[in-house]
């Protein structure tokens, strides 16, 4: 590990934060974290018991009552300063994902960008809370809504963006009122940790945010869940976790908002630009190598195009540098764990034996770190699984249709509904297919729709609730109605 490397991971804390005091986990237990592209240990932190857990959630309790009272210009304040000192070691939590996560230096840049923005956008919206005042109808009273925090919240976020995931859920809840447990994912804690770090030194008061990092996430989030002094639970991550949560949060009647797996199609129609589409496929497709619920899932390419757009795809995917990504001129890291990249390339051998053919990539290569080649299909059967499961990993499989009934037939035949890209020329039928798409999100021309300032959720077994944009804090409120007579 590089001198550099070292001194970053100094910085970074190791302990559990709890009630504002960073404490060992009560057994004393720790647990390893990986760099996934050499499986070198890059530090051990604390490995929480469900008994620490619980301290987690009284301290998020106790400071309830004050942090609601709190002024809303101050919680601004204090996301505002968090944005600046966020963008201001931009460099070093870049390198921080990189090495726990394995995306480039590039596009760890770009999530810092992104994740420091949700600071920024509810950092305003945290005075522009309100309700509203009106008259009844009849005339004889009045009518008063008005908002307040939903209280302690248990936010488990994803290993694939460890920043951003947690600061578009922590920045609206420090907006509204909202005290926190974040529960990180074990493959990639150390983010998170610099972060709640981060927010000390701006001002966040002691037990705002508390912070637990285990192995055993199920024993640990379970009974915080089933606590009644919980109030809402978010979470990011797979669709079979999630409904395991929804399950759990029904005892206490959890406010709840769900961020599910996808499978998203990427429609490029007859009369689409060819370039822009293949421009736009590389970027819904190889964003975080993949690894993203985002992530272009199923490629629907008019038969007029089919060819055109497979060789100019797999010509720009098959260029892509494969390595390290704290390295420099690597366009793709490796993929975060060995069971991960084992169960990318068992869809691709699928598809193939089904008859599929690999314009490029398809092959584990030798070596240590868990990397994968980016892969073009084509040739890929209706049936294969490749197409019906969400691949997480540079792999992109290309069927073709013949008319749009057809491929909204088609994009539509999933579970998911997370988000969907449509690339035409055609303005109307940018309106008749966004309509009839089933998905919460669509991206037009465009192989990124990721917006702060955009309400982010899907539909069906994607999830439910939205994240970022006007819609996103009033995840974390209540609406009151206050009835006065005259």
């Amino acid at each position: 590990m590089t001198d550099q490397n070292q001194s970053l991971l100094a910085t970074v804390p190791t302990q559990l934060l709890i009630g504002g005091e960073w404490v060992d986990a009560g057994s004393g237990a720790t647990f390893e974290v990986h760099n996934p592209a050499d499986d070198g240990v890059l530090a051990r932190i604390a490995d929480a018991t469900p008994a620490d857990g619980e301290r987690a959630l009284a301290a998020a309790a106790e400071a309830q009552a004050e942090w609601r009272a709190t002024e809303p210009r101050t919680r601004g304040e204090i996301l505002r300063s968090a944005f600046e000192l966020l963008t201001e070691r931009a460099d070093d939590f870049a390198r921080l994902m990189t090495l726990e996560m394995g995306k480039t230096l590039k596009e760890a840049a770009g999530e810092v960008t992104y994740g420091a923005e949700f600071f920024r956008w509810f950092s305003e919206e945290a005075v522009r809370i309100h309700g509203r005042y009106a008259t009844a109808p009849s005339g004889s009273s009045r009518l008063i809504t008005m908002k307040a925090p939903v209280g302690p919240t248990l936010m488990i976020t994803p290993w694939n963006f460890p920043l951003a995931m947690g600061t578009r859920k922590i920045g609206p809840a420090i907006a509204a009122g909202c005290t926190m447990v974040v529960k990180p994912a074990s493959e990639t804690p150390l983010t998170m940790l610099a972060l709640a770090k981060l927010l000390e030194e701006v001002g966040l008061p002691k037990g705002v945010l508390n912070v637990v990092t285990t192995t055993d996430s199920g024993g640990v989030c379970e009974p915080i869940i089933k606590d009644a002094r919980l109030r809402k639970l978010t979470f990011t991550g797979s669709t079979g976790v999630g409904k395991t949560l929804v399950a759990q949060a029904a005892d206490q009647l959890l406010r709840v908002s769900m961020e599910l797996g996808g499978n998203a199609p990427f429609l490029v129609f007859g009369d689409a630009d060819v370039d822009a589409a293949v421009e736009g496929a590389m970027l819904a497709k190889m964003r975080n190598i993949g690894e993203a619920c985002t992530s272009a899932n199923r490629f629907l390419v008019h038969e007029s195009l089919a060819e055109e757009f497979s060789q100019k795809l797999a010509e720009r995917m098959g260029a892509l540098t494969v390595g390290d990504g704290t390295e420099d001129g690597v366009d793709v890291g490796p993929l975060i764990t060995d069971k991960a990249r084992t169960g990318v390339h068992e869809l691709v051998d699928e598809a193939v034996s089904s008859g599929a053919r690999a314009l490029v990539g398809g092959e584990v290569p030798d070596g240590p770190g868990h990397f994968y080649p980016p892969t073009v299909l084509v040739d890929v059967p209706p049936t294969a699984r490749v197409l019906r499961e969400e691949i997480f990993g540079p792999v992109a499989p290309i069927s073709t249709f013949t008319d749009d009934e057809e491929a909204v037939r088609r994009a539509n035949d999933t579970e998911y509904g997370l988000v969907a890209y449509v690339f035409t020329r055609d303005h109307s039928r940018v309106l008749e297919v966004s309509e009839a798409l089933e998905f919460g999100m669509v991206g037009v021309n465009t192989g990124i729709v990721s917006n702060p300032a955009a309400p982010f959720g899907g539909v069906k077994h994607s999830g439910f609730g939205r994240e970022g944009g006007f819609e996103g804090i009033e995840e974390y409120l209540e609406t009151k109605y206050v009835g006065s007579a005259l």
